[in-house]
């Protein structure tokens, strides 16, 4: 089998899944955006939250050219991605059970304001607390996560509870369990995940309808442009002075 035929059946895979999320979620993207539409218009702040890859998409609607400029990116040390040695420290940092509180605790967040919490598997303790907490806080929690781990794998918390079960809005990313794609003979394990591609593009599509929801209310969005576009800066400098406030990626 050619490298080109593989490719091939990996995009139509994650073409397969975004199909499945624009037309399985539609009512809980367009819940979402709303929440984080009201949120912006009452003057509450917004974040995002993932550990390990499931970061990769909060940090892509974080300080965004085309996004919200409002979306603070909630981080923990260790945790936010393979920037640690070893890697597998921030795996076993996930499983630690009270970091969540402390990370709250320390944090802007306030009752009020929205965090988007991604985990792909859902399953880990600082995912699960971090809902928990956060929910008791005050704070609306969407939840972003594969449902299917939830009733093929076992909870790593306490509780026996999952990242699901503890948000105002879940969105289901649709992947499956082990997040790879692909599998051939002269392989000896699955490959190719799509977990990162359908992530993003489900939380773009969330930021996508909030803008479109504070617009129909008469409230211009907080966008930032790019900064390689012409009067770039210029916009983003106004956009970043007026919500200075609620955004905590710029001091």
């Amino acid at each position: 089998m050619g490298d080109s035929k593989l490719a091939d059946q990996y995009l139509d895979a994650a073409i397969g899944l975004l199909q499945r999320v624009r037309d399985e979620e539609a009512g809980t993207i367009a819940a979402a955006g709303n929440l984080l539409a009201d949120t912006v218009a009452a003057g509450g702040r917004l974040f995002a939250f993932g550990a390990g890859h499931s970061s990769l998409a909060a940090q892509d609607v974080v300080y965004r050219a085309g996004g919200l400029a409002l979306m603070n990116l909630l981080a923990v040390p260790g945790v936010v991605g393979v920037d640690v040695m070893p890697a597998t420290l921030g795996s076993a940092l996930e499983r630690v059970d009270g970091l969540a509180a402390a990370v709250l605790d320390s944090s802007p967040l306030r009752a009020g304001d929205v965090l988007v919490i991604i985990s792909l598997s859902g399953r880990n303790a600082l995912p699960v607390e971090m809902a928990m907490n956060a929910r008791a806080l005050g704070i609306r929690v969407i939840g972003v996560t594969s449902v299917a781990y939830t009733t093929q794998t076992t909870s790593r918390h306490a509780s026996g509870t999952y990242l699901k079960d503890h948000c105002d809005i879940v969105l289901d990313s649709k992947i499956a369990v082990g997040d790879a794609e692909l599998t051939l003979d002269s392989v000896p394990a699955p490959f190719a995940p799509a977990s990162t591609v359908v992530t993003t593009a489900l939380l773009q599509a969330v930021m996508a309808t909030a803008a479109g929801t504070l617009a129909e209310r008469g409230i211009e969005p907080p966008l930032l442009r790019s900064g390689n576009v012409d009067g770039g800066h210029e916009w983003n400098g106004r956009v970043l002075d007026q919500y200075r406030d609620r955004i905590f990626y710029r001091h």
